[in-house]
């Protein structure tokens, strides 16, 4: 495998997925609500859990503006008032992730891997996604890195992606990352991203790169199969969701 700077997971990418030799189910349904979104991963979990749904999935999708608030997040980590977050049409969200809070709109993709894992290997878990996005990165001439103390993917001091993951009592992956790819960068100054106070943010747009989501997804996808040696297809909600499940967004 080619060599990511940083923190390496402790052990090999490949042995992550309980079913390592299944196909990795790919979606990428556009831009979709958060709480639909939200609704989709814990459906899918849930039936990868109880063995219902029988190959891990990654949902590649943007959404419309929110801020979304892991389990330790300071809410005054939002400097927004609510006026303003209602003007500029920012929802607030409390989830069940951790980390503090972030940011999500148009022009970032966003990935939810719903994989099960061997184990609770959620730093390991963590460090595969940074790979993901650092050799992903690499493919559109960007050196992104690990911060030590930090998670995420950043150029210099400035925070490219982030990450908040949850790993449920049944081994199964939800949440994930987000990618800067064209984003307004203003709705950041809303937020204390990641409750970090002394960095910034940058997207590949800000470091000169020209490339719209769609393109960085099949990156991200092309990253993915790498780190953890898998067979991408693509796949609908229609088949994967549980009949119960509202697929339209």
């Amino acid at each position: 495998m080619t060599e990511v700077p940083g923190r390496r997971a402790a052990v090999d990418p490949h042995s992550l997925r309980a079913d390592a030799r299944a196909p990795l189910a790919v979606v990428r349904p556009g831009t979709v609500a958060y709480a639909t979104a939200w609704d989709w991963q814990r459906a899918l979990a849930a039936a990868r859990a109880e063995g219902t749904l029988t190959q891990d999935v990654v949902v590649l999708l943007e959404h419309p503006a929110v801020y979304t608030l892991g389990r330790r997040a300071d809410r005054r980590n939002v400097l927004f008032d609510d006026a303003t977050l209602a003007a500029r049409g920012i929802e607030v969200v409390p989830v069940d992730r951790g980390g503090d809070v972030t940011y999500h709109g148009p022009g970032q993709l966003v990935g939810y891997p719903i994989l099960q894992l061997v184990g609770m290997r959620v730093v390991d878990y963590v460090r595969s996604l940074e790979d993901v996005l650092i050799r992903a990165l690499a493919d559109l001439g960007i050196r992104g890195e690990r911060s030590e103390g930090y998670t995420g993917v950043w150029v210099g001091d400035q925070k490219i992606a982030a990450i908040g993951v949850r790993v449920s009592a049944g081994r199964v992956t939800t949440h994930g990352f987000a990618l800067n790819v064209r984003p307004d960068l203003d709705d950041f100054t809303g937020i204390v991203p990641c409750g970090i106070a002394d960095r910034g943010v940058c997207s590949l747009q800000t470091l000169g790169v020209d490339a719209g989501v769609d393109e960085v997804a099949d990156r991200v996808q092309a990253a993915m199969a790498e780190v953890y040696g898998a067979t991408l297809e693509p796949a609908s909600l229609d088949v994967l969701l549980p009949s119960n499940v509202k697929v339209a967004s």
